[in-house]
């Protein structure tokens, strides 16, 4: 423990934004840093509690109170070494995490959680500046030669393990550049793209060979990788977006919001866009209150957008939650990100009936009725339209940011015959004998396309576990973590 009584002395601080009227022009990142001494001073606020339950809310088991303490002492080396014993890609989550593992902190029973997340931020930054994350090349190789299909974080975490371990491991993405959601889904005002490419060169010099452009069940028979591996992990994602079938839904300016997302984050990246989806002095309206939907504010904000509106089918959370019956677990209360605080309405309770058309194939506006909520006599939430309470919004560009139901099933999925689970996802077990082997011997998978639409620290957990899986079934032993 830093400072005993340091959560009595220092105050939560945390990282800043540039001015809204500044970070609205460009795309680059606008989060203010702390100081080094501003973040070795919140390090010392963690009272190293005797049990940890920020470890029970990370789902990659960071060991949050060692990594405090030494930077807290200043022995900011030491602390990379342990925030790298458990999750590959600390630069990802410093900036993306929702930070469960702050909700469970012993002090946000007093609403001033240890800024965890900001120290993990300054921890790996800090790392790279001054060159302590270099190649783990392992000494010696095993022959066995792994395919990892799909390069997000799952894929990604994945496959540096197995190099790790020995492996020939060939990682391949459908897109041009490797990243997967976190590459084209997420935009470049919140993870600036380099810090993916100084992660990939560090991982090729450990022996991952990266194919881009290549669309495996498309460009390439996934039979022919049963062929050329002796193991194939699949970590594609939940692609297959929540539709919403109602009148006028082939209207020109319906879209999907990660097609909307993925053709803004190609072009500024330099990438040349065929049908470029332009929000530039549109009245914009985003179904769907998550970080998708987020994304979507904070892009068409930055193209000129007139005007966002934001709907909501579910009420409004409380501003606060009811720590007694929440906590250490993650509450559902209300917030706002940073991109819906640079302009947007928000609206709750709120389903759309129709898209109206302009008389000549465009999006013209959205039908809308007020909904209510309650639960019936088995206790089940139902939603029921409130009467009279139709209205109509102005709408030139929809994106509909609704989630996602399963990975897409069409070309991959269907040639190997993988079985699927009861929600359409790639079946397989999380721990035991048959951990992330798929019902084909030799096919693991891990990430969104086992267990559904879930966060990157779940991702970069579950490519690490199955890597593991993968080893022992190629070695018949393994050294990898099992966190």
């Amino acid at each position: 423990m830093g400072k005993p009584t340091g959560f009595k002395e220092i105050d939560r601080q945390d990282r800043t934004y540039a001015p809204v009227s500044d970070r609205i022009t460009h795309y680059n990142e606008f989060v203010i840093p702390l100081t080094d001494e501003n973040v070795s001073q919140q390090g010392a606020r963690c009272m190293d509690c005797g049990i940890p339950f920020c470890h029970q809310g990370c789902p990659v088991n960071n060991i949050i109170p060692d990594w405090n303490d030494l930077v807290y002492k200043g022995d900011w080396q030491a602390a990379i070494d342990v925030l790298h014993t458990t999750n590959n890609f600390p630069e990802f989550t410093g900036r993306i995490c929702p930070a469960p593992c702050e909700a469970s902190c012993t002090l946000n029973l007093e609403d001033t959680p240890v800024t965890i997340k900001t120290i993990e931020y300054s921890i790996i930054e800090k790392a790279w500046s001054e060159g302590w994350v270099k190649p783990q090349i392992a000494d010696h190789k095993s022959g066995k030669r792994v395919a990892v299909v799909g390069s997000g974080p799952a894929g990604m975490a994945a496959a540096q393990q197995l190099a790790r371990a020995g492996h020939a491991v060939v990682l391949y993405e459908k897109q041009n550049r490797i990243g997967g959601l976190l590459r084209y889904g997420i935009p470049d005002f919140k993870l600036d793209k380099t810090i993916i490419d100084r992660r990939m060169a560090q991982m090729r010099t450990e022996g991952v060979e990266f194919k881009t452009s290549t669309h495996i069940g498309v460009d390439l028979p996934g039979r022919q990788l049963l062929d050329d591996f002796d193991a194939i992990v699949l970590t594609g994602g939940s692609e297959k977006p929540r539709d919403l079938p109602i009148p006028g839904r082939e209207l020109n300016g319906v879209h999907f919001a990660m097609d909307f997302l993925r053709s803004n984050s190609h072009r500024v990246q330099g990438d040349h866009v065929e049908d470029f989806i332009s929000a530039d002095g549109k009245h914009v309206v985003v179904i769907g209150g998550g970080d998708t939907g987020s994304d979507c504010i904070g892009t068409s904000n930055r193209h000129g957008a007139a005007s966002v509106t934001q709907l909501e089918i579910l009420p409004q959370p409380p501003e606060k939650e009811e720590k007694g019956t929440t906590w250490p677990d993650w509450p559902n209360k209300m917030r706002t990100s940073s991109s819906q605080e640079e302009g947007c309405e928000r609206m709750w309770q709120i389903a759309t009936k129709k898209f109206i058309d302009d008389g000549q194939g465009n999006l013209a506006g959205v039908e809308c009725v007020k909904v209510e909520w309650e639960k019936d006599s088995a206790g089940n939430w139902k939603m029921s339209e409130v009467d009279g309470s139709e209205f109509e919004l102005k709408a030139d560009l929809v994106t509909l940011a609704m989630g996602f139901v399963h990975p897409v099933h069409e070309g991959l999925l269907e040639e190997l015959g993988v079985e699927l689970d009861n929600r359409g996802n790639v079946k397989a077990a999380t721990e035991g004998g048959t951990a992330y082997k798929t019902s084909i011997d030799g096919v693991f998978t891990a990430g969104d396309m086992r267990r559904g639409q879930s966060l990157v620290v779940w991702a970069i957990r579950e490519g690490r576990q199955c890597a593991r899986a993968v080893d022992e079934f190629l070695m018949g032993t393994t050294d990898l973590p099992l966190w």
